[in-house]
């Protein structure tokens, strides 16, 4: 301490704080530099404009496709669709429903209109036709129900074929539908929009045939014609293009068609619709050679006349002085007898039986039974309505129609077909039942050339 002195003191100071400024210069000249490092402001401008433009295009573009989904813009040629909404369906499946059918694009702004429209509310179930030029908006009022939206009470009714218009409606009032009274009602005097219906009548029975027995979801207090028209469109529905060709290549109307169709419904078991339509015809067709005149015999009929009757057909009752006699009026009574299955309506527009062919050659043909006995012999053990299909000349031919054996014979067919002709009751009842192209005599013989069965 004793050499120690006050300019030691400064000298050290001094040369201290020389040494932390060398040691900061060259910091602070590097912060000099970043400071010159600017973006020129034009080109930051530039920036953020193209920024937000592309922003905006893009904003612009996906607003434009969603914007032409909701209001139905660019949808190109019109097309119409038939969309079934049921008790289980929520937005996110009538959504799916929706865009299967190709009304709509995307079905998450569809989800996301409906939810803020309340579409649950208003959407009911039934079946719509709707078509791609409806926009969001026209959508859902298309699929407006009167009776109740998705989220109301249903109830599920199943009705047999074979039931009645009364048996129906008693059947639906009974599930809770509506009650018999408002559903006769409606039966009676609704305005039903299809050509079938008979809107000047004030009869149930100009519904009869027409409410197609199937399984269908109501809501409980359903409007009443809402709910028999969801039956007369299922009719309509499996009727389809093809059915209808069939009915207007045929002789007979549609009602007629439906009206054979229910008195098949009424007299099978299930399994014998084809071979009853196949009676039905032929004794339409009988001019009296063989005393049935068109008389049909069929006591279902008469029983739909009497819709209060109990216990067997007295002889009483087979002198009932109705329409519905088939034993006392000839032909088809005036309105169908009940509401008949698809299965039944096939068999009215395609009558097939067991078919029984002589033929001096074997019949390759599918639903045919050969015989080689002698035809009076075998003919006389069958049924009188059994289809007797003759495939050869005279020698088989002439022993029937000298017997007088055969309710309907076939016109024979020429020898180049044997075994390949399709038969033939007259040449016009052919050209409708077997779809011929054409038939071509050649003497006794006939050439069957024929599109499809």
């Amino acid at each position: 301490m004793a050499n120690y002195k006050n300019g030691d003191t400064a000298s050290w100071d001094a040369a201290q704080v020389r040494h932390s400024q060398a040691e900061r210069r060259p910091q602070n000249k590097s912060t000099r530099r970043k400071k010159r490092r600017r973006i020129n402001p034009f080109l930051a401008v530039i920036l953020y404009v193209l920024i937000v433009a592309a922003a905006s295009a893009t904003l612009a573009g996906v607003g434009w496709l969603l914007a032409s989904d909701l209001c139905a813009f660019n949808r190109g040629e019109k097309t119409t669709s038939t969309v079934e909404i049921s008790a289980g369906d929520t937005l996110n499946t009538v959504s799916d429903k929706l865009h299967e059918a190709g009304l709509i694009r995307y079905k998450w702004f569809f989800k996301l209109f409906a939810k803020v429209t309340k579409a649950e509310d208003k959407i009911g179930i039934g079946t719509y036709e709707l078509n791609n030029d409806m926009d969001y908006h026209a959508l859902i009022s298309g699929m407006r129900n009167s009776s109740g939206s998705m989220s109301a009470d249903t109830v599920t009714v199943t009705i047999p074929e074979g039931y009645t218009v009364s048996q129906t409606i008693r059947l639906l009032a009974e599930k809770g539908v509506n009650s018999e009274e408002k559903l006769l009602e409606a039966a009676k005097t609704a305005d039903f929009n299809y050509d079938f219906i008979d809107n000047e009548s004030e009869d149930v029975s100009r519904l009869e045939g027409f409410l197609f027995p199937d399984t269908y979801e109501f809501y409980v207090n359903h409007n009443p014609k809402s709910a028999l028209e969801r039956l007369i469109n299922n009719f309509e529905q499996k009727m389809g293009e093809d059915v209808l060709e069939e009915v207007e290549a045929s002789p007979y109307s549609l009602k007629e068609i439906v009206t054979i169709a229910s008195l098949i419904e009424k007299e099978t078991d299930g399994s014998d619709q084809a071979m009853i339509a196949s009676v039905i015809y032929n004794r339409l067709a009988d001019t009296g050679s063989h005393g049935t005149y068109r008389m049909l015999q069929i006591d279902a009929a008469l029983l739909y006349a009497l819709p209060d009757h109990q216990g067997a057909i007295t002889s009483a009752d087979l002198e009932t002085d109705s329409p519905y006699n088939l034993r006392k009026y000839a032909g088809l009574p005036p309105t169908p007898i009940a509401n008949p299955g698809m299965a039944s309506i096939n068999a009215a527009l395609y009558p097939t039986t067991e078919n029984y062919v002589f033929t001096h050659r074997p019949l390759h043909q599918a639903g045919f039974t050969a015989v080689s006995d002698d035809p009076a012999v075998f003919v006389k053990g069958l049924g009188r309505e059994k289809n007797i299909w003759v495939i050869g000349g005279n020698t088989i031919l002439a022993p029937l129609l000298d017997g007088d054996l055969v309710d309907h014979l076939i016109v024979q067919v020429a020898p180049v077909l044997l075994g390949e002709g399709i038969p033939l009751f007259t040449q016009g009842e052919a050209l409708r039942r077997f779809r011929l192209e054409a038939v071509k005599q050649y003497g006794q013989f006939a050439e069957l050339v024929y599109g499809r069965l």
